[in-house]
């Protein structure tokens, strides 16, 4: 009976200050805290942003753009209320990614820099598809769907970012056909994403051109259906 005392007395303490013995407990109650927190989301998203903007996709300063970009995705699922094993599975292409970047940044070649950019993705593709699934699915439109929203869009035009990285990476600087800045890659993403296009920084050749096509469509058809629909619907006196 003492014995079983004692070791009820640890537990019953961790749990006054809000901890548990158990990890899948532990896992429960982060989950629940961060859920629908996409004002947190949209802040890492902007973070990686500006980290993109720069810092180089090359060297250690890739490696810190994968290890922040993978923390974001799966922030981001954890937010979405995502199953566990799909979490599990984006942190462990997050690990992967990291240590392919890592790799390369120890000065085995700029391959390991574009898998590292593939893995990143797949990784913000599963994210921003769950986060758009909760907004698209909430029964009233708050605060916190029009931030959802805006995360998925701009983890939209990082995404084409992490692509056009990878094009250029795996064919050895073939994207824009001449030497890169610090930031050209994000600042072109962003540019289509919104149909800006300054012009100054054009896609070479192939699949860069198609591909950055697809981003004005695919930017264009969110502002106007999705963004748009859930603004035209939002009520600011109403409370989450």
């Amino acid at each position: 009976m003492a014995a079983e005392a004692s070791q009820a007395e640890p537990r019953d303490a961790a749990r006054a200050f809000g901890m548990s013995r158990r990890p899948g407990e532990r896992w429960t109650r982060f989950a629940a805290r961060i859920a629908n927190a996409f004002g947190v989301v949209l802040l890492l998203v902007v973070a990686l942003y500006v980290l993109g903007s720069l810092v180089s996709f090359s060297g250690w300063g890739g490696f810190a753009i994968a290890a922040t970009a993978g923390t974001c995705a799966v922030f981001a699922l954890v937010s979405a209320e995502a199953r566990h094993g799909l979490v599990r599975w984006a942190v462990m292409f997050a690990v992967a990614a990291t240590v392919a970047a890592g790799i390369s940044a120890l000065g085995a070649g700029q391959k390991w820099s574009g898998v590292a950019a593939l893995l990143e993705v797949g990784l913000l593709a599963v994210a921003a598809a769950e986060v758009l699934g909760t907004v698209v699915t909430e029964r009233q439109v708050g605060f916190r769907t029009i931030l959802g929203a805006i995360s998925v869009y701009v983890i939209l035009g990082l995404l084409f970012t992490f692509v056009y990285v990878a094009v250029d990476k795996l064919q050895d600087g073939a994207f824009f056909g001449q030497s890169t800045q610090t930031g050209d890659f994000v600042f072109f993403s962003i540019t289509t994403l919104t149909t800006t296009g300054y012009g100054n920084l054009v896609p070479a050749a192939q699949p860069g051109r198609m591909l950055s096509g697809l981003e004005m469509l695919l930017g264009q058809i969110f502002l106007v259906t999705l963004i748009a629909g859930l603004v035209s619907l939002w009520r600011p006196g109403r409370r989450d």
